[in-house]
């Protein structure tokens, strides 16, 4: 008896600790949703002194104000688990790098297509949310309709497609580690639609500056980027037990 006692103890406090973990997520989704209210309030209230031409009468007390969601997006309720999208648009990044970066975010959580609308608005600030605001009442309907709209605003941001060719402009900089060009090398063939492995590993051995590493690709040609990958590691591995044990100051012969 005493055993289900605790039990039960145990249990009633683990559901008090997970109520409270629910409410501090809800307060602070909260806290988010009506700062994001507050910012459109203010956008919509500078739109309208603009409108009238008289910035020195009074600001317009608060109210109510038209939305560009439809009345079935603004009726629906943002669940408290919802994670918080920390990816910030302002109106001068990559808008579909944007995309990409909040869809990856609302994996964790997921959500209906009226959830997606309204925390993606979240993420607009500045200019982005002056557009937003600027929309007409309820046109949006569905969140694959924002996207589209919101991709072909800031169409002019979008960074341009990398042809292959433009891997054999990529160099490593002198005083650059080769971690570094690895990494930065790396990165563009990320944006490459095609994977010509063969183009990769030649274009890196044009690019790598001169030195141990570069002449050891001449002597043995890596088939793949990832054999480069993997013989960098040995090398700068290498490379930093050698500098270590020249560091090392070598103790004077004892005297016999």
């Amino acid at each position: 008896m005493m055993r289900t006692l605790q039990e039960n103890v145990a249990a009633s406090r683990f559901e008090q600790e997970r109520m409270h973990e629910v409410l501090v997520a809800s307060q602070a989704r909260n806290e988010e949703l009506n700062r994001v209210n507050e910012e459109l309030r203010k956008a919509l209230q500078e739109r309208e002194e603009r409108a009238v031409g008289d910035r020195s009468a009074p600001p317009s007390p608060p109210r109510s104000f038209p939305m560009p969601f439809s009345q079935e997006i603004m009726d629906s309720v943002v669940p408290a688990n919802t994670v918080a999208v920390k990816a910030p648009f302002t109106g001068v990044e990559d808008p579909e790098t944007h995309l990409t970066a909040f869809h990856t975010q609302m994996m964790l959580s997921g959500g209906s297509d009226a959830v997606y609308c309204k925390v993606f608005m979240s993420t607009l600030s500045g200019t982005a949310l002056d557009w937003f605001v600027s929309l007409p009442t309820s046109h949006i309907t569905t969140f694959q309709q924002f996207s589209k709209m919101f991709v072909e605003q800031y169409i002019v941001n979008k960074a341009p497609p990398l042809v292959s060719y433009d891997l054999f402009d990529v160099r490593q900089y002198q005083g650059e580690s080769l971690k570094d060009f690895l990494n930065r090398f790396g990165a563009q063939i990320v944006r490459l639609p095609s994977k010509d492995e063969e183009m990769f590993t030649h274009a890196f051995k044009k690019g790598v500056l001169l030195g141990p590493f570069s002449e050891s690709l001449i002597r043995s040609h890596p088939a793949t980027f990832a054999e480069i990958r993997r013989r960098a590691v040995a090398h700068i591995a290498a490379e930093s037990e050698v500098s270590e044990k020249r560091g090392n100051v070598a103790p004077a012969k004892p005297h016999a």
